[in-house]
């Protein structure tokens, strides 16, 4: 089996650098090649491509922007390799990375995986709380983080492998972003392939995000949740209501201790971002990233929650087609 990893890009020179480093330090043994898509970049990376080829085998093209499911699908269509692995540019890959997703294929070989993400020690503190935000039981059930406690895993699209069979068959991700990871995720099921977390195939994922960013980003992660529900209903989980319920749980609180003098609801909140705190500060080893981590966590749950509420009345309630009620969800392709 050859591997060919896919990594789409965007104005991000210095991303890729850092990326290319990484896997240039790989103690995986086998042929590999990389397939690096300037999806429509004016700072493009070429120059920094070329600063690697006599380390790595990597092929390097140019397109018009399409977004990164269409400049992922590019990639595979070009791409030499029997299974593809797709990366952000923004992570840093661990020398043994390859190694272990061999080791887990031979194991127990599966059309598409997705592994975990994590945090290096030289990460800001702001990207250590949101890395915590992202990844912890706590917050999000560690869907990225390694908990394998959830009945089918869907990979995300900044690590996560595909065989070529299961590429051809699906043919890739589509249009909506984000939201393209669970799409294709939930095609390949009901096209009979299985996916699968494997938790030794983690990256070192480095948000380059400000809080502004990171809240937009989650407000676009809860909008799409209710437009894949309509397109895949079968596949709706109670727990997608999860941070909406949990801000407007919040407002209901603080009613009650308003206008009832009731205040054990908002006991339980304060009970849950002391745990929070608790948690994060020791994982990190800092108090400092606790506290930033308690603003990284509301962030992702306002963020979340009303973008699934907003999103929720318009394509589940109102019955509204979501390319016209959220244009900027879809690229053109």
């Amino acid at each position: 089996m050859m591997f060919s990893l896919i990594i789409p890009v965007y104005n991000r020179p210095d991303e890729v650098d850092e990326l290319l480093e990484s896997l240039s330090r790989t103690t995986y043994k086998e042929i590999f090649e990389i397939v690096l898509i300037e999806d429509g970049s004016t700072i493009r990376c070429q120059d920094v491509a070329s600063k690697y080829g006599n380390r790595l085998d990597i092929a390097y093209y140019y397109k018009e922007n399409s977004g990164p499911g269409d400049s992922r699908n590019y990639g595979m269509s070009k791409a030499r390799g029997d299974y593809f692995i797709i990366f952000d540019s923004d992570c840093i890959i661990p020398e043994n990375y390859l190694s272990e997703v061999e080791l887990a294929l031979q194991k127990n070989y599966v059309d598409c995986f997705g592994g975990p993400d994590s945090a290096l020690d030289s990460f800001t503190d702001i990207q250590k709380a949101i890395n915590f935000a992202m990844t912890s039981f706590l917050t999000t059930g560690g869907i990225r983080g390694g908990s394998e406690k959830i009945d089918k895993f869907q990979p995300r699209s900044f690590n996560m492998g595909l065989s070529r069979k299961a590429f051809m068959a699906s043919k890739g991700f589509g249009n909506i972003h984000p939201g393209e990871d669970p799409d294709l995720s939930i095609r390949l099921w009901n096209l009979g392939f299985e996916t699968k977390l494997f938790p030794k195939a983690y990256v070192y994922h480095k948000r380059r995000i400000d809080w502004e960013k990171f809240s937009v980003q989650v407000h676009k992660f809860g909008k799409a949740r209710p437009i894949l529900n309509s397109w895949y209903p079968k596949h709706n989980k109670l727990t997608f209501f999860f941070p909406t319920v949990f801000i407007l749980g919040i407002l209901v609180a603080f009613l009650a201790v308003m206008f009832f003098n009731f205040d054990i609801l908002l006991q339980l909140y304060f009970l849950y971002f002391a745990i929070l705190f608790i948690v994060a500060s020791i994982k990190n080893k800092s108090i400092k990233i606790g506290y930033l981590s308690l603003i990284a966590v509301w962030k992702q749950f306002y963020g979340y929650g009303t973008g699934f509420l907003k999103s929720y009345i318009q394509i589940i309630v109102l019955k509204k087609d979501p390319q016209t009620a959220f244009p900027e969800m879809f690229f053109k392709v």
